[in-house]
């Protein structure tokens, strides 16, 4: 439960923005935001700031929902503010890997958005969401180790129901730091990148 919970929120911060550029083709908007007198780094913050603050609102109403519909539900233990650093944390890690995914309907204009959820699954096939990552063939936990989806879901499953604190979770504190400080800028980077190219050979068009 609480995986399938703190997962609803990392593919929600993911998806809006790997699919934003899917959206704005679509409704015919890209050209002109492309050619808008901002910062792209400022935009693609922006974006980033909403999917954040939607995705904390959609997650925090579904996880209200579910304890009052099962008052069984033991929170008591719970430790509620090393699940609130976990997942600031793991927004960081996925906003850059959700900026890296959308350069795939940048430059793919049929096959793109498709693309971005082929990628979304493989993180949450390895990522330990419904099942633990120990059962997973070893190839496949060597990958887990790469998802940042593996330290969040880890740690928000320690602090809410064993009630961990953060300190004891410093091995899974530092990968996401890592993550998060390396992916932003990579991400942003490569974005702009891929935008040079699209705008070169004229892949901002709705048809290619």
């Amino acid at each position: 439960m609480v995986g399938a919970i703190f997962w609803n929120y990392l593919s929600v911060v993911f998806s809006w923005i790997a699919e934003t550029i899917s959206v704005e083709r679509w409704e015919g908007t890209l050209e002109y935001t492309f050619m808008a007198p901002i910062r792209r780094s400022s935009q693609l913050l922006g974006s980033v700031l909403y999917a954040m603050v939607y995705g904390l609102v959609h997650t925090a109403v579904i996880f209200i929902a579910l304890v009052l519909f099962f008052p069984e539900l033991d929170f008591v233990n719970a430790n509620p503010a090393t699940a609130v650093v976990f997942v600031l944390l793991g927004s960081f890690s996925f906003v850059g890997i959700g900026m890296i995914a959308a350069i795939l309907p940048l430059l793919y204009v049929e096959r793109g958005a498709q693309m971005t959820f082929v990628l979304q699954s493989c993180l949450l096939l390895v990522s330990g969401v419904y099942y633990s990552v120990e059962i997973l063939p070893e190839w496949m936990q060597v990958l887990s180790r790469l998802s940042p989806a593996t330290y969040v879901l880890d740690g928000v499953r320690a602090g809410l129901i064993y009630g961990t604190p953060v300190n004891e979770l410093l091995h899974d504190v530092w990968p996401l730091l890592v993550m998060g400080v390396v992916l932003i800028p990579f991400g942003l980077w490569a974005f702009s990148q891929a935008e040079r190219y699209a705008k070169r050979t004229g892949k901002l068009k709705r048809v290619g």
